[in-house]
């Protein structure tokens, strides 16, 4: 299993999201980045770039990879377009910084890199662009515009994990989950697996300022596994990517702090 780096803070929770799903189809498909190189027109260095979240990663690349992995790229395809929107919303961010040894070889590149980049880039010109039908894109973009009002909410008000429910007393329209409430966690085993009775998702993506059941529900079973998040508030703070990073550590997941069907699937054990 990868022991993936943490991925830049300026990276937006829609590419985070990507990326963990890119990550997660690359490890368990078992290729490392040089076989995944070696069936790909990328190199291994760009897959180290791309999955790191030092370069974006081009569409064309989304698509080798699930294909290689063996995998439908629709969904990975629209994630990809939610993520390229709110890439281009946002203000312009530096390069990640590099080492002394990286800067040095890039400002003077090998010629072999110099012909593995045009080759990569002659490859990908010549290959045809997967579309998204019209009616997925309209859905993705849908997503997208309730992901960055949500973000908003929250940026807005400075949900913080402390909070008392009289201060963030907000309801989440149509699911009567209501912010800074504390919620009760009755886990128990249902169909051979554990359900603490908030939500019974096995697929659903969990990073920070994400909020709800989902995120209760993964709040008590992380403290039925043994790793308390000292809150059951349905806020995705700092406190619960720690607890679940050190459950994914413990199980040999990806280490990323981000709950996804592999570490669903470890917690309903």
């Amino acid at each position: 299993m990868s022991r993936w780096k943490e991925l830049p803070a300026r990276i937006d929770g829609s590419e985070r999201q990507l990326l963990a799903q890119l990550r997660r189809l690359k490890d368990h498909s078992g290729l490392s980045l040089a076989a995944l190189a070696g069936r790909t027109s990328y190199s291994r260095s760009s897959w180290e770039r791309y999955l790191n979240g030092k370069k974006p990663v081009p569409r064309q690349a989304v698509e080798e990879l699930a294909q290689v992995c063996g995998t439908e790229p629709t969904r990975l395809i629209v994630l990809y377009e939610v993520a390229e929107r709110a890439r281009a919303k946002a203000p312009a961010q530096p390069d990640e910084p590099s080492s002394p040894s990286e800067s040095a070889q890039s400002a003077s590149p090998p010629q072999g890199q110099d012909q593995e980049q045009t080759q990569e880039q002659a490859q990908a010109s010549r290959r045809p662009v997967r579309t998204v039908p019209l009616g997925r894109m309209l859905v993705a973009v849908t997503l997208a515009v309730a992901m960055a009002f949500g973000a908003g909410l929250l940026t807005a008000r400075a949900w913080d994990e402390d909070a008392p429910a009289e201060e963030t007393g907000a309801v989440a329209a149509g699911t009567g989950y209501l912010r800074g409430q504390t919620y009760e966690c009755d886990v128990q085993r249902k169909d051979g697996e554990l359900r603490a009775g908030h939500s019974d998702t096995r697929e659903m993506l969990l990073d920070i300022n994400s909020t709800g059941f989902d995120v209760v529900e993964a709040q008590c079973l992380l403290r039925e596994k043994g790793f308390d998040p000292s809150s059951f508030d349905g806020l995705y703070g700092e406190r619960t990517k720690k607890a679940a990073k050190d459950f994914q550590h413990k199980h040999h997941l990806v280490v990323d702090g981000i709950i996804g069907p592999d570490t669903w699937r470890e917690l309903r054990r």
